[in-house]
């Protein structure tokens, strides 16, 4: 270290004294004629050198600008370091401008790092940080948060991975290998978990983990509490059976959601089965506003595809081929009808199966999501469920201030075909009130079908994890005893 700041040193010793530049002894020296100066709660950098009336030595003499400069070129560990040199180093090395140039230099997107740490920090119940501590701090105890597995598994497909790396290092398709995870049996749980530890190469004792909950049992009676509390109790049980030190189990929707960097909002989840409509209030999901679901999810999709191709007599031999036609040639038109009169044409090339082309059925496919009449299903459309949501939450007056529902997430792989969002968003403005339209905004899934995942990630690089979300085997183990004696 001290040889790159001696080569950097001689690299800007020869600048001009004439420098137009404020430099750190200017401010130093000026600090005995001013002895009436005073600090407010939110000095600069420049407020603290000056009050500051130590020395950096040599470094002294170089502008402010350039000697910040300097410093980024060290390794953050290094800069932590110099903060025991003097007083006035540990003023520079701390200023919260520097660390967040180290933060933005993270694999995580500075602003979704902002939004963790502001909201996320505490766990449930969520609060909201209102005075952050200094970013050097944060820097630091994010760099010893020990990595977690992260498993996110759905009726359809699983993603799981480390948290510490930029996306799911696996995946596997669920229903073809576990069946229902969604039912609380810990025989088949144990089995979907410890599959995973296998192909991570991983011991489950080493890590902690997050976990994502399917949603299921949407009702607010005490059967549907009881049935989604015993889900949660499986989980738990057969994570802790195999010796995981510590779990952090979170609803799917609400990952979703915090993938968005939001806290509160309605999540709109095309799952592989259905499609469920999820309002949440500060990371917690209303039940008793009512969560709508409606049966056409990503598997209607395909099967109405193929019956499409099948009566064009387009031969193909397996689903795989059709859902690659779906993923890639497939869109939802913002104006249907309209639509029907285009030439909408196109082509492509599935690996192993050859060239096809589509031309109605690319949007007719996806049009089933708001007209499920089309293919047959007697279901209310995505926009009349969404709607109906919004209405229920409106009239719930759960806060005074009523914005927190007009923010619509997207979550699910179907989620991404091109043109959902924004037909989503003209027909919940043509379907309700314009006093409770206005405002209302559809955010596209911001991390594709891994969103949950995503959001799982956020949590698990928080400077508080695992302490602020995860629970103990003998945390739980309490927990459960107290419930058996209510």
């Amino acid at each position: 270290m001290s040889n790159l700041i001696r080569k950097v040193w001689e690299s800007v010793s020869n600048r001009s004294n004439s420098t137009k530049h404020t430099s750190i002894s200017s401010i130093s020296s000026n600090f005995s004629s001013n002895l009436n100066y005073s600090t407010s709660s939110s000095e600069t950098l420049f407020d603290q050198i000056y009050m500051c009336s130590s020395s950096t030595g040599e470094f002294d003499r170089i502008p402010i600008d350039v000697f910040m400069q300097i410093v980024k070129l060290l390794q953050p560990h290094e800069v932590a370091r110099l903060a025991a040199v003097c007083k006035l180093w540990r003023v520079i090395v701390s200023d919260n401008k520097l660390w967040m140039y180290y933060l933005q230099n993270q694999v995580v997107p500075w602003d979704s790092i902002f939004f963790s740490e502001v909201n996320l920090r505490s766990g449930f119940p969520l609060q909201t940080s209102s005075q952050m501590q200094s970013f050097m701090h944060i820097y630091g105890l994010r760099a010893q948060v020990p990595g977690a597995i992260i498993i996110d598994g759905g009726s359809g497909y699983c993603k799981f991975g480390w948290s510490k790396f930029d996306s799911p290092s696996g995946r596997s398709a669920t229903f073809l290998e576990f069946g229902n995870i969604e039912s609380p049996m810990y025989s088949r749980l144990r089995h979907f978990y410890a599959t995973i530890y296998n192909r991570m190469q991983v011991k489950s004792s080493m890590q902690p983990i997050v976990v994502s909950v399917p949603l299921c049992q949407y009702d607010d009676t005490e059967a549907a509490k009881a049935a989604r509390r015993q889900l949660k109790e499986a989980i738990h049980s057969a994570l802790f059976g195999m010796n995981v030190p510590t779990v952090c189990a979170v609803s799917q929707a609400t990952l979703a959601l915090f993938a968005a960097k939001r806290t509160s909002g309605i999540v709109v989840n095309i799952g592989f089965h259905q499609t469920t409509v999820v309002p949440i209030l500060n990371g917690k999901i209303m039940h008793k506003v009512g969560v709508e679901a409606m049966g056409v999810g990503a598997l209607k999709l395909t099967g109405y595809l193929r019956e499409q191709m099948q009566q064009r007599n387009l031969h193909f031999d397996s689903l795989y081929t059709v859902r690659s036609l779906k993923e890639n040639l497939c869109y939802v038109a913002l104006d249907y009808e309209a639509e029907l009169r285009k030439d909408t044409e196109a082509s492509y090339e599935v690996a192993a199966a050859g060239w096809f082309t589509l031309a109605k059925e690319r949007f007719q496919t996806g049009e089933i999501l708001f007209q499920p009449r089309i293919a047959g299903m007697r279901a209310m459309g995505l926009h009349q469920a969404v709607a109906l949501c919004i209405d229920h939450c409106h009239d719930a007056e759960l806060t005074a201030d009523e914005s927190w529902y007009k923010t619509v997430v997207l979550a699910g792989g179907t989620a991404c075909l091109p043109g959902v969002a924004e037909r989503l968003e003209r027909e919940l403005h043509d379907h309700l009130t314009p006093s409770i339209a206005d405002g209302i905004k559809v955010i596209p899934p911001p991390y594709g079908a891994d969103s949950a995942w995503y959001g799982a990630k956020l949590i698990s690089n928080l400077s508080t994890f695992p302490n602020s979300w995860c629970i103990t085997r003998k945390e739980f183990r309490s927990k459960a005893r107290r419930n058996l004696e209510r």
